[in-house]
């Protein structure tokens, strides 16, 4: 994957890998001692079923693991994203 800058993630729309909107990038959670994203945290989508997923209040949470892909939209696995 290429360097992609944190800033430019901001509000990108999350998508699986069969093209199924998640939700909306809210945040992201990162070791600070390797530098590396563990998590990103979502809004979901209303229409997006978040059982299955790791969920906190209103926000959705999916390991860096999952990601597939970042361009338009960030694109992850479904069955990695999963808790």
């Amino acid at each position: 994957m290429t360097r992609t800058l944190a800033r430019s993630l901001s509000r990108k729309k999350i998508v699986t890998n069969e093209g199924k909107v998640i939700g909306t990038l809210k945040n992201i959670i990162v070791d600070f001692d390797t530098g590396q994203i563990i998590d990103l945290i979502i809004y979901p989508d209303p229409s997006f079923d978040t059982s299955g997923y790791r969920v906190e209040g209103d926000r959705l949470f999916i390991t860096f693991e999952a990601v597939k892909d970042i361009k338009d939209y960030i694109i992850v696995d479904r069955y990695l994203s999963r808790k």
